[in-house]
């Protein structure tokens, strides 16, 4: 665990609550992430291991699908309360989850060509368009069934 810490914190983040803050659930927030250089670092990363001929958009998207529901099973069983109470150790597991997840999202867009980045700020956009706060605001409902 000490080891995982220090590379988070070695690149200026924490993305788990540390037991010795003085406010409960206090977090380190982490620095933005440039999805550029990680989709080049990624790539590199391929490349080194001649993986590119395994990494097709096919492949990659059924990765990613398996990776999800790795990262469901942390949560499979569990109420809703166990589930935002994970323990330290259950937080590194599904951090290490979620770390897969943005792997394959980001080395699949970059096979497609897909500037993630603006496909994003577009869904963004979609969605605060299609849900807007005066009709959303406090509801579950699909915008489809917003009044």
């Amino acid at each position: 665990m000490k080891l995982v810490i220090n590379f988070f914190l070695s690149r200026g983040c924490h993305y788990f609550h540390l037991p010795a803050c003085r406010k409960p659930r206090q977090r380190i927030h982490c620095l933005p992430v440039n999805i550029v250089d990680l989709a080049a670092r990624l790539r590199a990363f391929a490349r080194e291991r001649d993986w590119e001929q395994f990494h097709a958009p096919k492949n990659l998207a059924m990765a990613l699908a398996v990776e999800a529901a790795e990262l469901m099973e942390h949560f499979q069983w569990l109420t809703e309360r166990q589930s935002a109470e994970l323990s330290l150790a259950a937080k590194e597991q599904v951090a290490t989850e979620l770390a897969d997840v943005l792997i394959y999202t980001v080395r699949l867009a970059d096979r497609l060509g897909v500037d993630l980045e603006t496909a994003v700020e577009a869904k963004i956009l979609a969605n605060a368009a299609k849900y807007p706060v005066e009709k959303s605001r406090g509801s579950a409902k699909k915008y489809s069934q917003l009044e």
